[in-house]
């Protein structure tokens, strides 16, 4: 009996449209509630996606914004730019930071008039204000993760500086007592209070988990690049595969065991280093 010849998977997963057939089902395994939602890579298709002012040849999958009474910190988007693609004037708000992760393709990146080519893996931090420009000068198209917050000053501490990498450069950082088998490739600097939020990609090897129900006052997106696994969010187990987003609010109980063949690995936004809001934002103390 002769091998079936199999094609790679692609190092990080990306959505590339389309529509489902007619002839298909129209159950999926999109879940929206009080706690969490899971957009599932089957359902980042055309009619879903935005345009944005001052972007060229390009489209973005919205995956999360901030919603009252949700998440309310941040807003994540699967962009997909075409060859010569790309903005001049990407972010129209001046108070906000950002954190783009190259998923597939490449994409010159220019801040404050020096340029970088970022790769697959290729990631950067933006900080508010920051003058930055994005072109695909390749000949497919780049899609990229773009996470988007407004900065929370804190005054003495003054903005983090642009940070431009490649996670095959950084060290992974192993959980305790994990022999290794639960790591961190952590972008930013933990201990630079100037960061109000972190991006990290979380790994894990097959049958390794994440051994109890953290259940805290960050908000999350988890993105899956690569493999599967099995994702507690709040009452639910949730099956999850390489595409698929989680979005969840603060304090939403999760927890997750990894399945499958090879690693499982996510993207992971979170706020951190400020204080609990406890007034509107723009609201004055008395």
């Amino acid at each position: 009996m002769k091998d079936i010849p199999t094609k790679p998977l692609p190092r990080y997963w990306a959505p590339y449209g389309g529509l489902p057939g007619q002839h298909e089902l129209l159950s999926g395994r999109a879940v929206f509630t009080e706690a969490y939602a899971f957009i599932p890579r089957g359902v980042m298709t055309d009619i879903v996606t935005s345009a944005l002012p001052f972007w060229e040849k390009t489209r973005a999958w919205i995956i999360a914004r901030p919603m009252s009474g949700f998440s309310e910190t941040f807003s994540q988007y699967i962009m997909e730019v075409q060859p010569g693609g790309g903005s001049d004037r990407p972010e129209l708000d001046p108070d906000a930071e950002g954190c783009l992760f190259l998923l597939q393709g490449g994409l010159d990146l220019t801040i404050g008039g020096e340029t970088h080519h970022l790769e697959p893996g290729g990631y950067a931090f933006i900080p508010p204000g920051a003058d930055w420009s994005a072109r695909n000068r390749e000949d497919e198209p780049s899609r990229f993760h773009w996470i988007r917050k407004a900065y929370e000053p804190v005054e003495g501490l003054g903005l983090p500086d642009p940070i431009v990498g490649n996670e095959r450069d950084v060290k992974n950082t192993p959980m305790p007592d994990t022999d290794g088998r639960w790591t961190t490739t952590r972008f930013f600097d933990h201990d630079d209070m100037r960061m109000d939020m972190h991006v990290t990609i979380v790994n894990l090897m097959p049958g390794a988990e994440i051994p109890f129900t953290e259940t805290h006052v960050m908000e999350h997106g988890l993105y899956v690049l690569e493999g599967k696994g099995v994702y507690k969010l709040n009452r639910d187990w949730v099956e999850v595969e390489a595409g698929d987003f989680m979005w969840l609010r603060a304090f939403c109980p999760q927890g997750c065991y990894a399945g499958g063949p090879g690693r499982f690995r996510y993207l992971l936004y979170k706020d951190v280093n400020r204080h609990a809001r406890l007034r509107p934002q723009g609201m004055l103390p008395r």
